[in-house]
């Protein structure tokens, strides 16, 4: 059933920095916080927010919760039908391995075959609402075909920056959709340091990840999807595939928006929620293991999961938040191991999922072999993408 786009009434009063907690005018562009140079939060006045009663007569995208989105005048809305993704119980695996309960939400759904499309709607949006002269990105895949497809679709100029050996069905897709795209050798820190060089008169308004405050607000409707899919009950565990971090930090910033909001009770029980990057690049899992204070000189490697090759991600900070406040914890998994995943769950649950998507299944298997996850728990895994980009990485793997 089609419903009639939604008239944008955002309650967005403030944007924060995440640190000290300044505010700073929602009306003006902004990039990191002035005073601690760390990602701003919007803000929102929740106590006028309607009850959740109003969602089933909307339209199924994520702008169904658009007074919790930045967007102040829908004018500016640019959507090719981004959000409300299915949610699927996996019971061929959780009978493998004696779980109670496995759900996977597949982001490969999306438009552009990934969760980065939630992000960039908003990006893109705001972009053309705050009369941005067009959009620029450094990239591992996935973010950088968002960009370029959103941007299209705005008639705003898109420039995408990535690594050089990115597969090219993502060079490709961009290609198509008009982009100026840049290939760089090294991994997506190499990236920025190119956007900076780019960009450096700042005519474009720079989306990398973190560096602005309306990819992460995009991305926090997971978060209000899962609990609408789950009847307003959230699972025990949420397992989510961290790179740069701004689904993790969104979904949590979302669970607790709703509490705010009266959507969930106050005192709910929220998941605990854990973060999963490749065993090549794992500045998170580093960093939480005490093995470094923090990822600003980490090193890492490319991997077959391209999204997790983000060596120093400005939101590290902000991921350890949420996995202290959730009770949660951070693990890596080998490229080989992520092989494992997407054949049992492409054989066994007939998903074909990117390579972070198997990555949380693997970490999943582990938690749940060392005793950090129980049987009788729920666990629900986010696969970020579409497989299919990612062939190059995986061509001719498929051996049991």
């Amino acid at each position: 059933m089609l419903f009639p786009p939604e008239v944008a009434t955002s309650l967005l009063t403030v944007l924060e920095c995440s640190r000290c907690h300044t505010p700073y005018d929602a009306a003006h562009p902004h990039t990191v916080s002035a005073c601690c140079g760390v990602p701003l939060l919007a803000r929102y006045a929740t106590a006028a927010a309607p009850p959740r009663t109003v969602l089933p007569g909307r339209e199924a995208t994520m702008w169904r919760y658009h007074e919790l989105l930045p967007l102040l005048d829908s004018a500016h809305r640019v959507s090719l039908g981004e959000g409300f993704t299915p949610l699927f119980p996996l019971p061929a695996l959780a009978a493998r391995y004696g779980l109670r309960s496995v759900l996977l939400k597949d982001e490969g759904q999306n438009p552009t075959g990934s969760f980065k499309a939630r992000g960039l709607s908003m990006a893109v949006s705001k972009a053309r609402e705050l009369g941005a002269a067009g959009c620029i990105v450094p990239t591992a895949g996935n973010a950088g075909v968002a960009l370029a497809a959103y941007c299209a679709k705005a008639g705003l100029p898109a420039t995408v920056v990535m690594p050089r050996h990115t597969p090219v069905a993502f060079r490709e897709e961009c290609y198509w959709y008009g982009a100026d795209v840049q290939l760089v050798d090294g991994l997506i820190n190499d990236c920025a340091a190119r956007v900076r060089e780019l960009n450096a008169a700042g005519h474009l308004l720079d989306v990398s990840t973190l560096r602005e405050p309306y990819r992460l607000e995009g991305k926090k409707t997971m978060g209000y999807e899962l609990a609408e899919q789950g009847h307003w009950q959230l699972p025990d565990v949420l397992v989510y595939p961290a790179g740069g971090g701004t689904g993790l930090i969104g979904i949590w910033k979302a669970f607790r928006e709703m509490q705010a909001l009266g959507w969930l009770p106050a005192h709910a029980r929220l998941p605990r929620m854990v973060a999963v990057q490749a065993l090549s690049c794992c500045p998170l899992v580093e960093t939480l293991a005490g093995r470094q204070p923090n990822c600003q000189h980490y090193q890492g490697r490319p991997t077959i999961a391209n999204g997790l090759a983000v060596p120093r991600p400005l939101g590290e900070a902000l991921m350890l938040q949420v996995l202290a406040e959730s009770g949660g914890t951070a693990l890596a998994i080998s490229d080989e191991d992520m092989l494992v995943g997407m054949r049992e769950l492409a054989r066994l649950e007939g998903l074909f999922v990117a390579p972070e998507g198997a990555a949380v299944w693997m970490a999943t298997r582990h938690l749940l072999a060392t005793g950090w996850l129980q049987p009788h728990e729920e666990v629900l895994l986010l696969n970020t993408g579409s497989a299919q980009k990612y062939l190059d990485n995986v061509l001719g793997r498929y051996a049991a």
